[in-house]
C-alpha cells in the first residue's frame, strides 16, 4: 500500500513539473505592488496572437495544496488546453507567513485570517488585478477566479465581497463553510461553477450545500461532478473548459 501511494505521488509530481508540452506558453514571475509576498505568474498571451478588441479576459488561479509556485506547469496547461487565446492567466503564489500556517490555512481571508499575515487573500487578488491591468487591457466583464481544494475558500470569499471584481467563481474539490465567508446574500446575481467528485474525501454534501444556499440567495450556480475522488481526474482540461464556458455564458447575461 505504501509503495502504491508513493508511486502515485511520484507520478503526480512528474506530471506537475514536466514542462515540455508547454514550453511555448509565456509565463513571467512578477510581484504586485513590488511586494515579494505578492508573487504571481502572468501566463500568456501568445506573442503572435491578435489582441482582443475589447481587452483580454482574465482568469485568476489560486492553486490547492500549498498554493506554491510548483503549480506553474499545470496552470500553463490550463491556459493552453482549456482557454481561448483571448485570455491571460494570473497564478497567485500563496505567501507563507509562518512555519505552522499551512497546517491551518493556506490562503488567509478577512473572515478566516492568520495572525501574522500582513494582508488578506482578497487584498492580494485586488492587487494582482490592478497590476495586470497596468500591463494589458482587461475586459472587466470576464474576470474569473479558479480555486481548487485549499484555493476554493478564498475564491468563494472574494466572489462574495459586497463589491467584487469577479464576474464568476470556479470552485473545485473544496469545502464550503458559510461561517468563514461574507454574507451569502451578496451572492445575488453572481455566478458560481462548482466541480466535485462523489468519491472525494471532502463530502459532496458541501458542494450540494453551496449549490443550494447560493441559489436560494439569487446566484446562478451549476454543480458538475466527475469520477475519481479528490484531485484533477479524468478529462481535466475539458472539465475546466466547460466550467469557464458556463461562466462566460452567465457573465454575458449580467449587467455591466
Amino acid at each position: 500500500m505504501r509503495y502504491a501511494i508513493r508511486a502515485a505521488i511520484a507520478l503526480m509530481c512528474a506530471l506537475l513539473w514536466a514542462q515540455d508540452d508547454v514550453a511555448d506558453v509565456p509565463s513571467e514571475q512578477l510581484r504586485a505592488d513590488n511586494d515579494p509576498k505578492k508573487t504571481y505568474f502572468l501566463i500568456g498571451p501568445y506573442k503572435d496572437a491578435p489582441r482582443p478588441e475589447s481587452g483580454y479576459r482574465l482568469l485568476l488561479i489560486l492553486p490547492g495544496g500549498s498554493g506554491s509556485a510548483d503549480f506553474n506547469p499545470f496552470c500553463k496547461r490550463i491556459y493552453k488546453y482549456a482557454l481561448s487565446s483571448d485570455y491571460i492567466v494570473a497564478q497567485l503564489v500563496a505567501p507563507k507567513w509562518s512555519e505552522d500556517q499551512f497546517e491551518s490555512v493556506v490562503w488567509p481571508t478577512k473572515k478566516f485570517p492568520w495572525p501574522t499575515a500582513k494582508f488578506t487573500t482578497e487584498e492580494f487578488i485586488e492587487a494582482v488585478i490592478a497590476a495586470v491591468k497596468k500591463r494589458y487591457p482587461i475586459d472587466s466583464r470576464y474576470i474569473f477566479a479558479l480555486g481548487w481544494s485549499s484555493g476554493g475558500p478564498p475564491v468563494y470569499a472574494m466572489a462574495l465581497q459586497e463589491k467584487s471584481p469577479l464576474r464568476g467563481a470556479f470552485v473545485a474539490m473544496s469545502v464550503f463553510k458559510p461561517d468563514q465567508l461574507p454574507p451569502l446574500e451578496n451572492a445575488k446575481g453572481r455566478a458560481f461553477y462548482i466541480l466535485h467528485s462523489p468519491q472525494d474525501w471532502i463530502p459532496i454534501r458541501m458542494a450540494e450545500q453551496a449549490e443550494k444556499q447560493l441559489s436560494e440567495r439569487g446566484a446562478r450556480v451549476k454543480l458538475a461532478t466527475y469520477e475519481g475522488g479528490h484531485g484533477w481526474k479524468g478529462d481535466v482540461y475539458g472539465n475546466i473548459a466547460a466550467g469557464i464556458r458556463w461562466l462566460e455564458e452567465q457573465a454575458g447575461k449580467m449587467k455591466p
